[in-house]
């Protein structure tokens, strides 16, 4: 009996043995696949995150770009607008110092229909000079200055309208 006890604990020992080894190699074949999976989906995770940033960059590239253009065309619209503002400033300039030296006289047209007590006629013309068409009467320098003033002053303001429609259509355009 002690024999047969010996027997069956030697092979319960050597099954408990052989089940022990066959869960530990179940655990490492499972261990195993296990980690291939996730190294699997580990490498599509990183793949996709690649793709991603790749897709950002070249997105900032693309705005960068934009920008960049951009900012040339309002500098080379700035550099116009600046240019034909000093011309205008200059023109005017020039008209002011015509007037001040009275190289330049303003002269404004008379009503025709006025009479001026002279039955509708016009007055004479005199030495050195012609008057066809319709009676004019010319304008005191500093009033004649105003108004040239006033003058630039509308057309710096034409100047900078173009320049800020142009701006805006420049902008809305590229969006």
């Amino acid at each position: 009996m002690k024999l047969d006890v010996l027997k069956w604990s030697g092979a319960l020992v050597l099954m408990l043995c052989l089940m022990a080894g066959s869960a530990w190699a179940a655990w490492e074949w499972q261990a195993n696949a296990y980690g291939q999976q996730l190294a699997a989906k580990e490498a599509a995770h990183q793949t996709e995150r690649t793709s991603l940033a790749n897709a950002n960059s070249a997105l900032i590239l693309a705005e960068q770009g934009k920008r960049l253009a951009l900012e040339q065309w309002l500098a080379a619209s700035d550099q116009a607008h600046y240019r034909v503002l000093t011309d205008e400033k200059t023109k005017q300039e020039r008209l002011r110092d015509r007037l001040a030296t009275a190289d330049l006289r303003l002269s404004v047209l008379l009503d025709a229909t006025a009479t001026n007590d002279r039955d509708g006629m016009q007055a004479t013309t005199g030495p050195g000079r012609l008057v066809h068409g319709a009676a004019r009467a010319q304008l005191d320098r500093a009033h004649a200055q105003r108004i040239i003033g006033i003058i630039g002053d509308g057309d710096q303001g034409l100047i900078a309208l173009r320049a800020c429609q142009a701006y805006a259509k420049e902008v809305s355009s590229s969006q």
